[in-house]
């Protein structure tokens, strides 16, 4: 079963399609969950480009790899469960994309995969082994916010080290939620923002030193009394919101601190300011991330043990409980990512 969308109604439906054959190098994954990302609700209201019609939604899935394709060398990943590469045509470069065909999969006229179906035809290389602490809708929680987060806060900001502080905006988003526990997972003091007060506390638990309420005029006056006396000053932000973030982080940032901006969800423009010029600030772009970059986050998780946080859970393929996790994203209700047991296993792996 697969999927898909109509661009004129903007509504999802299900096709039957044939079950795929693994070619050369490929592999056949049958797929025990899925979730959502921001990305996916751009693409029904058709503000994200290269859409396809017929390939099926979504980046993020994890599932059981049932049958190997000729040539394939990593014999070990028969009945073993894996985490779907979330992209394709990125390797290592951690400036960008080798590729100008880079692609985040799912519904991309780019790439013929997507997560949103019972059964995945992908190559050998493109699947990671599931860290063994991760049930199947955990594992489909982590792809595209952990490697988006990772690369954001480690390879981006310069500021995954012990100690440092690092301001990370509107918690309760995926990637928001994975650059926390990454950061505090690195000993980073990390503070948040969100305009819900249960937020905030709920970050605290999984390794904030503190929050503020961005509805706050002076927030940032806020948050520079809640840092630590031997350092009153931000080391980086890590930021998917936009708007006045740059106005307000320049009055915390020290001298050459840096804006690691993973997307622009108030405006699709920001303004950059002379104050941030004087103090030398960086605003860096960063987006998904490469190959490389997704390895390190899997074998980060798994060392570490992280578990990312999962805010609801669609059972089935069933389109009406699916548009409803369409519609808490589209509210902002989320804390944590937004998932599809497929199979309706209950969030374990399914060989079935």
């Amino acid at each position: 079963m697969l999927l898909g969308w109509l661009t004129r109604i903007r509504s999802l439906q299900l096709v039957d399609v044939p079950k795929p054959t693994p070619g050369e190098g490929e592999v056949l994954v049958k797929l025990s969950a899925a979730a959502l990302n921001h990305r996916d609700l751009f693409i029904r209201q058709h503000q994200y480009p290269a859409i396809s019609l017929t390939a099926p939604l979504l980046a993020d899935g994890a599932g059981i790899v049932v049958a190997l394709g000729p040539g394939v060398k990593r014999t070990d990943l028969q009945d073993q469960p894996v985490i779907l590469a979330p992209s394709v045509g990125w390797a290592s470069d951690p400036r960008g994309p080798e590729s100008l065909a880079f692609a985040v999969v799912g519904a991309s006229k780019l790439s013929p995969v997507g997560a949103a179906q019972e059964f995945v035809c992908l190559g050998e290389d493109d699947v990671e082994l599931a860290p063994p602490h991760l049930s199947a809708v955990e594992s489909a929680a982590l792809p595209l916010c952990g490697v988006t987060a990772w690369r954001a806060l480690v390879t981006k900001s310069e500021s995954a080290v012990r100690g440092h502080n690092v301001l990370i905006t509107g918690i309760g988003g995926g990637v928001a939620l994975m650059a926390l526990q990454f950061a505090a997972a690195k000993g980073c003091n990390a503070y948040v923002t969100s305009s819900d007060p249960a937020k905030l506390e709920r970050s605290k638990e999984l390794g904030a030193k503190g929050g503020v309420s961005y509805k706050s005029e002076s927030w940032e006056k806020e948050l520079q009394g809640l840092l630590p006396p031997e350092r009153p000053f931000l080391d980086a932000v890590i930021d998917g919101a936009g708007g006045d973030i740059v106005a307000r982080a320049s009055k915390l940032l020290k001298p050459g601190g840096i804006i690691a901006q993973y997307g622009m969800t108030v405006n699709p423009k920001m303004d950059w300011s002379m104050a941030a010029v004087l103090r030398n600030i960086e605003l860096r772009g960063t987006t998904m991330g490469s190959r490389k970059e997704f390895a390190d986050m899997v074998a980060f998780v798994r060392e570490q043990q992280i578990k990312p946080v999962v805010s609801r859970v669609a059972q089935g393929l069933n389109l009406e409980a699916i548009n409803g996790l369409f519609d808490e994203m589209k509210a902002g209700r989320q804390f944590g990512k937004l998932v599809i047991d497929i199979d309706g296993s209950s969030g374990s792996f399914s060989r079935l």
